[in-house]
């Protein structure tokens, strides 16, 4: 799972392309729905568009939970290859 944050991160949320392409729709208001449908995680702008963080996104399609990360502890450095 350390490849998903090593991946160059361009913006920290998703591009509107990026958005319309997940969602199927480029109408701000359908792309709520499908957000509010299939329980991810946004927040509108000031100007009514909805914004999803990049990693969140990453973490949702790969099938993890981002939700349980928080909640297991989260992510735990590997320190097996450190030897003296």
């Amino acid at each position: 799972m350390t490849a998903v944050f090593e991946m160059p991160i361009s913006s920290e949320t998703l591009s509107p392309e990026e958005l319309d392409e997940i969602t199927g729709s480029c109408r701000r208001d359908k792309q709520v729905e499908w957000l509010e449908q299939n329980r991810w995680e946004f927040f509108l702008a000031l100007n009514g568009k909805p914004k999803v963080g990049r990693l969140y996104a990453r973490l949702k399609l790969a099938g993890i939970n981002p939700h349980a990360l928080a909640t297991t502890g989260g992510w735990v450095p590997d320190f097996s290859g450190i030897g003296g």
